[in-house]
């Protein structure tokens, strides 16, 4: 029997999805499984790259369209249906970003933006938790130069006015910011939808996040979750309509959904 409306739950995975410290999701595989079988969508919408979401596709067993370096490119619509394309790309290259960078940044705004492709291998590896073959997944960036700003609060609100006017974002994850084309996950989210709509006449979506940078992607969604993340304060989160585990990923994700399927009276 056809449900009354198409399902897409859009989710981060590092500290959403993924355990924060091992990147592991074991104990919610075949959940996540079930879930795909019942008919839902599911879209990884990350700050991951390529490499990095396939090997996570890999791990799950099963294929998922998905969204990678926060926005710049859409992966995999045509496993949804084969007339979709394959792959869309949002945002320029990150050697044509980085030009418009060191252009248009002052030099001593630029010496505090530490790119971490620049740093040795072991801090990389702290950075990011990761090693050897992870670690290069981790790098293998086309759209994003990820770093780390040494600066004061009163600089860094200087070079984002700077990167605005030059259609460039910051995004700000849980380890490293950013630096991207003028793309987002919303931006992202909403360019799949309006896609999907093509063939479906009615769709619900759910937003999976749990830091600052996933903010807009909730509450630009029918259900917007939050998986516990020790450095948010519920009560300074203004989102209608919020849905909160009270333990981390991986399993505050499968609490998290299972309340917001509760409240659109889905049933898997």
């Amino acid at each position: 029997m056809r449900k009354k409306f198409s399902l897409i739950i859009f989710t981060d995975l590092d500290g959403s999805l993924l355990h924060r410290e091992t990147f592991k999701f074991d104990s919610i595989k075949d959940y996540i499984k079930n879930l795909v079988e019942s008919g839902i969508i599911i879209i990884p919408n990350s700050s991951k790259t390529e490499k990095e979401i396939d090997k996570f596709n890999e791990e799950l067993g099963i294929k998922l369209p998905y969204i990678s370096e926060n926005g710049s490119s859409i992966h995999g619509l045509n496993l949804i249906n084969s007339n979709f394309p394959n792959k869309i790309i949002l945002s320029r290259e990150k050697e044509e970003l980085l030009k418009v960078f060191e252009s248009k940044v002052p030099e001593n705004i630029i010496n505090k933006c530490l790119l971490i492709s620049k740093l040795d291998k072991k801090k990389q590896e702290k950075i990011f938790g990761q090693k050897d073959k992870k670690l290069k997944d981790v790098l293998d960036r086309k759209y994003t130069l990820p770093f780390l700003f040494t600066g004061e609060k009163k600089e860094k609100n200087r070079l984002l006015k700077i990167l605005n006017a030059n259609s460039l974002t910051l995004q700000e994850g849980g380890r490293v910011s950013n630096l991207c084309d003028n793309v987002d996950k919303v931006k992202s989210m909403n360019k799949v939808i309006r896609i999907l709509k093509k063939t479906e006449d009615k769709i619900k979506t759910i937003a999976v996040g749990d830091n600052y940078n996933d903010l807009d992607m909730l509450k630009n969604s029918d259900v917007p979750c939050l998986v516990f993340n020790d450095q948010f304060k519920l009560d300074q989160i203004n989102i209608a309509n919020l849905v909160f585990s009270n333990q981390p990923s991986p399993e505050g994700w499968a609490d998290v959904i299972k309340m917001a399927l509760a409240k659109l009276n889905y049933n898997v």
